[in-house]
């Protein structure tokens, strides 16, 4: 099995803005997800445009409950691999393994709600090593060898206590309540069709952004979107929001000690009327190698980038 990359927590640090003004932003994902995953340039840029005035809440949808539903929906090793292969184009680092079986996602989620247990960034961080994990390595992430080892990656989380309160009552309703949330679409969802109903009930796709104002104003960013969708519908909503330009690179990497992907770099870095620039910045990022003050860490067919 492949290893996993080490996750120190808080995996990243929000930019700060000077601004009173919060949006409470509902995030609906699952982590096995292809198009969640292929969303991550879109949220860290987001993160970098508005810093500490968005406020993120994450609920999971639990896509596949189990092994047999998996194989009842026509899912295949060969057919995740082929998956994966189609969502290279949207940048995310991809291996495409193909594993021994299909796996299910409600292991890796209730491992996620009990990680909350011990904190919220440290279920933050599990998440996002159970993204990369599924994409770039062959772990079978429904078993609990495979899940102890990505929970190993993550600086200070409680493997054994995560694992043995996955499957408690407590975990298992916070999950119940999340998957029944997802299973409420906002009309806007629904009216657009970005909604789906694999396993019967109408639900929100991932990923989707439900923004919620101060006030109780809401506004809804349903499935996979561009980044520009989620950041007109943030400035509607809120205009006091205070837009931050883009970070210099070092502040940027500084800013994610774990680490970013080469597109999420160069979606960050790339302003409103900016063409997204991926090989000018992976150049800037192994300049920075070289020189010593960066680090590059191959993850699948990518790397991550952090601060030396």
């Amino acid at each position: 099995m492949s290893a996993v990359a080490p996750f120190p927590v808080p995996w990243r640090l929000p930019r700060a803005s000077d601004s009173p003004v919060r949006v409470a932003v509902t995030h609906v994902t699952d982590p096995l997800c292809p198009w969640a995953y292929s969303y991550e340039p879109v949220l860290r840029t987001l993160e970098a445009r508005y810093g500490d005035q968005l406020v993120f809440r994450t609920v999971l949808i639990g896509l596949v409950s189990t092994v047999a539903q998996s194989r009842a929906r026509g899912s295949s090793p060969e057919g995740r691999a082929l998956t994966a292969l189609r969502f290279r184009r949207y940048g995310m680092p991809v291996t495409p393994h193909v594993r021994e079986r299909v796996i299910a996602s409600e292991p890796a989620c209730l491992l996620v709600k009990a990680a909350a247990r011990q904190g919220e960034q440290l279920a933050d961080a599990l998440l996002r090593a159970l993204r990369l994990a599924w994409y770039t390595t062959d772990l079978l992430l429904d078993t609990d060898e495979a899940l102890a080892g990505v929970c190993a990656s993550v600086a200070g989380l409680d493997i054994g206590a995560a694992l043995a309160e996955r499957d408690g009552a407590v975990v298992r309703a916070a999950y119940e309540a999340d998957r029944l949330e997802a299973r409420s679409p906002h009309p806007v969802a629904v009216a657009l069709r970005r909604t789906a109903d694999s396993d019967g009930a109408v639900r929100h796709t991932a990923p989707t952004l439900i923004l919620t104002a101060d006030d109780g104003r809401m506004a809804v960013v349903p499935g996979f979107q561009p980044f520009e969708a989620a950041d007109v519908a943030l400035m509607n909503l809120e205009p006091r929001l205070r837009r931050l330009p883009p970070p210099a690179l070092e502040t940027l990497l500084a800013d994610h000690p774990a680490g970013l992907t080469s597109a999420e770099i160069a979606r960050v870095l790339a302003d409103t009327t900016a063409p997204v620039d991926r090989a000018g910045a992976e150049q800037e990022l192994t300049r920075l190698v070289a020189r010593g003050r960066a680090r590059r860490l191959a993850v699948g067919d990518d790397a991550l980038w952090s601060a030396a």
